[in-house]
């Protein structure tokens, strides 16, 4: 991960409300009918309906996580989820932690 990529990614207030969410999924999303929402992720279009957003919009906002690696996109059918990577965002923490 680089570090400026991960900071860029941070600095929207949108996209830390959707890493908040995907921490606890099944308390944020509704249920799907492909994926387990914690083992293979949450449905973008999921993301998009409790964000009010339109499905180009969120997109958008999980390229950006997905290119920064604090998220992972997994297809299913023709859905796209997309779970945090925790062990990415545990490194950006320590590098935060440890002044880089």
């Amino acid at each position: 991960m680089k570090f400026a990529t991960a900071m860029r990614a941070l600095a929207n207030e949108r996209r830390l409300q959707i890493l908040e969410w995907l921490r606890d999924p099944r308390k944020h999303f509704r249920a799907q009918l492909d994926g387990d929402l914690v083992e293979d992720g949450v449905c973008g279009l999921l993301i998009a309906e409790k964000l009010g957003v339109s499905a180009p919009t969120v997109s958008e906002h999980m390229r950006v996580l997905t290119s920064a690696k604090l998220v992972r996109a997994k297809r299913i059918k023709q859905w796209t989820l997309y779970k945090r990577d925790e062990a990415a965002i545990a490194a950006f923490k320590r590098a935060i932690r440890d002044g880089l």
